[in-house]
């Protein structure tokens, strides 16, 4: 690491944040199967659903929110509602929030899924439902979990549903039932863990938008992929691990009244 003047370190940062970009280095294949699918479902006018795997920081939700940016104009005749069920007090609040936000009123019990289960089935646009951390909704008898699964299998439903969590098995677990219908069970798509190789190019893409030298050697790059990789093959904590590497540096310098290299050449 090279001490440079304190913006290169400040843009390094902002870099290794965890935002969406504009491409997802290693996850072309997984981008064009979910690209596909809403293009098939919901421009299709074809109910579905679809169930994504794996583990955090696998690039799952930032695989979605690319796609939805990317075709939001495809999209923009039909309703898109995006809820995280980490921020549901239960799983049935997940009801009245879906009722929200396609502005039905305020209903409860039975009722409530019986007024949702009218829309979804009344003429109007496609809706495409996204559940993140879909794992919280698992209850009792998981109720809440075969309702909204069977919502895309009712009669002249508009539903395309896409669930996202950690675990692989969380249908054959808890959605066994769904299996038994034909053309019940969800579709399934795994992400895998990123290898060394797909988290070493990740960083560099990301580091490689900031000017000039570049603020991170090659070969800390590499070692903190392998690591990452053989650990999680978790981008987050990839990206996490070079931010901390950074400030570290950056204090450095600051502490340092001169620029100049730390004794011993140490980096």
């Amino acid at each position: 690491l090279a001490p440079r003047a304190g913006t290169c370190y400040q843009q390094a940062k902002q870099v290794l944040h965890a935002a969406v970009p504009d491409r997802l280095q290693g996850r072309e294949r997984e981008t064009g199967i979910l690209r596909q699918f809403l293009r098939e479902h919901v421009l299709g006018r074809r109910p579905g659903s679809l169930y994504v795997s794996g583990a955090p920081g696998t690039g799952k939700t930032a695989c979605l929110s690319r796609v939805l940016l990317d075709c939001k104009d495809e999209l923009a005749g039909s309703r898109t509602v995006v809820l995280n069920c980490m921020a549901l007090g239960s799983p049935q609040s997940v009801f009245p929030a879906l009722a929200q936000h396609l502005g039905l009123p305020v209903a409860t019990g039975r009722e409530r899924i019986r007024s949702l289960e009218k829309h979804l089935t009344a003429q109007g646009p496609m809706v495409l439902l996204v559940l993140d951390e879909l794992d919280q909704l698992e209850s009792k008898g998981q109720d809440v979990l075969y309702t909204l699964f069977e919502w895309p299998q009712l009669p002249s439903s508009r539903l395309v549903l896409v669930g996202l969590a950690n675990a692989l098995d969380l249908t054959d677990r808890s959605l066994a039932r769904l299996g038994a219908h034909p053309a019940g069970s969800p579709r399934l798509l795994h992400f895998p863990p990123y290898t060394k190789e797909q988290l070493s190019s990740i960083l560099q893409e990301r580091l490689g938008q900031v000017a000039g030298d570049p603020v991170l050697d090659s070969a800390a790059l590499q070692f903190c992929a392998r690591k990452v990789s053989a650990v999680s093959g978790d981008a987050r904590k990839a990206l996490d691990v070079c931010r901390r590497a950074v400030e570290v540096v950056e204090l450095e310098v600051r502490g340092q009244t001169l620029l100049k290299p730390l004794p011993g050449g140490e980096s």
